[in-house]
This record gives C-alpha cells, sequence and structure tokens, in this order.
C-alpha cells in the first residue's frame, strides 16, 4: 500500500509540474515584453533629447527604429513620437 501512494503523489506532481512549468515561461516571457517596454520609454527620452538639441535626422532615425520595434516585433499600434509631430523634421 505505500508504494500505491507514492504513485499516487508521483502522478499529481507531474501534473503540476507541467503547469508549474507554464507558468513559468508566462512570468518569463511577462519579464522580457515589460524590459522591451522600459527600453522603448528610454528610447522615446532619448529620441526627445535628440531632437531637442537639434540633432534630428538622428531622432529621426530612432523614431524610424522605433516604430519598427513596435509594429513588427512587438505588435502594438504606432505612437507618434515628439519628433513625428513638429515642424522641423
Amino acid at each position: 500500500m505505500p508504494q500505491a501512494r507514492r504513485r499516487q503523489r508521483t502522478s499529481s506532481t507531474t501534473s503540476n509540474t507541467g503547469n508549474t512549468s507554464n507558468e513559468n515561461k508566462q512570468a518569463e516571457t511577462d519579464r522580457y515584453r515589460l524590459a522591451a517596454e522600459d527600453a522603448l520609454q528610454q528610447l522615446d527620452w532619448a529620441i526627445g533629447y535628440l531632437h531637442g538639441i537639434k540633432k534630428t535626422e538622428i531622432s529621426k532615425a530612432l523614431a524610424r527604429n522605433r516604430s519598427y520595434i513596435r509594429q513588427n516585433l512587438m505588435g502594438l499600434a504606432e505612437q507618434p513620437v515628439p519628433t513625428q509631430q513638429t515642424d522641423q523634421t
């Protein structure tokens, strides 16, 4: 009888491990997405700064890269940044 109980525990542990593995993968995916969103916010700041100091060619190039990342890699809608909305670009 003790062996039968051990087998039952093992099988229930296995099914819990499968759920835990999926939860771990989802948590890791969420961490990477959050890191990517944070990096895009930093890029937004850099674009605005470069635009402010009249480095518009660099800021335009970074804005294009930002747009590509948002649309093609993250599947998000494009958001205008200051350099895309002013007359200087």
